[in-house]
């Protein structure tokens, strides 16, 4: 059932279903989450269950401000500490030290946690709510069955998990890719996920480098969305840059016409299209408008029975790094 997410009567029924162990819907500025009480371990194992995801896989917490660290953290260094000042609320994870008698299920039993505070008001009224009712955090990774495309709106939540699920409706996610996570356990910041929150900025408000996971002696920890192939629709993605593209459309054009779709394009560049049952979608400019419509885009292209989806890689900019992650994974 999907509830107004303004409406304080909808935000008081999903705290108390937190409270009472349900999963709940939830939208952020990035993507719709599907929460339960980080600290309640058979609430965390139904996310598990519904979204068919390894359990050692860990969610991320959400919490309602940064004093929501210290129930889930026991060490934030200087730098993290300065991250969640210029970043939160945010789309920004921290990977902390756990504290070992907190949220164990919820870190898919590792011995850091990672911890977010979501600029969204829905969430952040909701994160208040059940905060109120005992529930410090919310862990809750992207509300879509495990290693698919990420929900961007209510009703990509409802047709995941059917209408039984209380999902808050925050209208369309406002930045459209999932965070940007740093490992903080490290004695400098490690970028283990790359999101809109680009690396300058984060080496600007915390004065150190930035380093890379393949820079490190030992594994970092596990994290949400860093499997080589996450984020995939059910049609094969194939990125092209524009010239193969575009002969690749001159090659098949007698084929596709008259056929039904099987085909959809996201570029950037303007191609010739021999048919019109080829889809084409034209990717913005702006890396920022590309990845709030991003997965809309590849939800929309599964919707209307495409088999394989051509996709022009974004610019190897740091501006498009995010999305260039996300269409690198889904096309694995």
């Amino acid at each position: 059932m999907i509830l107004d997410g303004r409406d304080p009567a909808a935000i008081a029924a999903a705290a108390q279903a937190l409270q009472q162990g349900e999963l709940v819907g939830l939208p952020t500025e990035t993507v719709y989450g599907l929460g339960a009480d980080a600290a309640n371990e058979a609430a965390v194992a139904k996310i598990f269950a519904a979204k068919g995801r390894p359990s050692d896989h860990p969610l991320i917490v959400h919490v309602a401000d940064a004093t929501g660290v210290a129930h889930f953290a026991f060490d934030v260094p200087a730098f993290a500490q300065q991250l969640m000042q210029a970043f939160w609320p945010g789309p920004l994870t921290l990977i902390l030290p756990r504290r070992p008698e907190v949220g164990a299920a919820a870190a898919g039993g590792q011995d850091s946690i990672g911890l977010r505070c979501p600029a969204h008001p829905v969430a952040h009224a909701l994160l208040l709510a059940a905060r109120a009712r005992g529930v410090h955090g919310v862990a809750a990774p992207s509300a879509n069955k495990f290693g698919r495309v990420s929900p961007t709106s209510a009703a990509h939540v409802q047709s995941e998990f059917g209408d039984s699920l209380l999902v808050l409706d925050g209208g369309a996610c406002e930045v459209g890719i999932e965070s940007t996570i740093i490992d903080c356990t490290r004695g400098a910041p490690v970028l283990l996920r790359p999101g809109q929150i680009s690396r300058e900025q984060v080496q600007a408000a915390c004065g150190l480098k930035l380093l890379s996971k393949e820079e490190l002696a030992a594994p970092s920890p596990r994290a949400s969305g860093t499997l080589e192939s996450h984020y995939a629709p059910n049609a094969k993605v194939r990125l092209m840059d524009a010239k193969a593209l575009q002969a690749a459309l001159d090659v098949l054009g007698s084929e596709l016409a008259g056929a039904q779709a099987t085909i959809a394009v996201y570029a950037r560049t303007v191609l010739r299209l021999p048919s019109n049952r080829v889809l084409y979608r034209r990717m913005p400019d702006d890396a920022a408008a590309t990845a709030q419509q991003l997965f809309a885009v590849l939800r929309d292209f599964d919707a209307q029975g495409v088999k394989l989806i051509w996709i022009e890689p974004p610019p190897d900019t740091p501006a498009w790094e995010g999305v260039r992650d996300r269409l690198t994974r889904a096309a694995a």
